[in-house]
């Protein structure tokens, strides 16, 4: 059994203090302790990118991060992303593109794009296609998402 742990972490804005287990990633703590559950256990190696949030502003993996790591540093998750009830132009360009078949690869993509369109507002398709490289999709093809995107970076209508 695992010692527990009280944790501060800031998520979307918000402060939180709990007890975890010492071995607890981020995602777990996320989803499992927070009731955030946008973001997705798909391979639990870092590999799919399903579980991917922000850290400071940079893409993270929180089925590797250890949440006793996280220390001061912000976490921004899917939920996070969205103002209140309105949605992110990341999430909208997804919608509206029709980008979104089952939806569980959706939270990655979406924070790759926003951290994407942080960094750089309009991108070229190669910027796009090599920012989303680290996240998979079983459902789609990918056209429909880099089309969202490339709607956002105004290269489409």
């Amino acid at each position: 059994m695992s010692e527990k742990l009280l944790m501060r972490l800031t998520v979307n804005g918000e402060a939180y203090e709990l007890l975890a287990p010492s071995a607890a990633t981020l995602l777990e703590v996320l989803r499992d302790r927070l009731g955030l559950t946008g973001t997705k256990r798909g391979c639990n190696h870092g590999v799919c990118g399903a579980c991917t949030v922000l850290l400071d502003g940079k893409l993270a993996r929180s089925c590797l991060a250890l949440a006793a790591d996280i220390g001061e540093r912000m976490v921004t998750t899917v939920e996070g992303v969205a103002n209140g009830r309105e949605l992110s132009t990341v999430q909208r360009a997804l919608i509206e593109s029709g980008a979104i078949q089952c939806g569980f690869c959706i939270p990655g993509f979406v924070m790759a794009l926003t951290h994407l369109f942080a960094r750089e507002p309009r991108p070229r398709r190669e910027t796009i296609r090599a920012a989303l490289s680290g996240n998979l999709c079983r459902c789609s093809g990918y056209v429909k998402i880099v089309e969202a995107a490339e709607r956002i970076a105004g290269a489409r209508p």
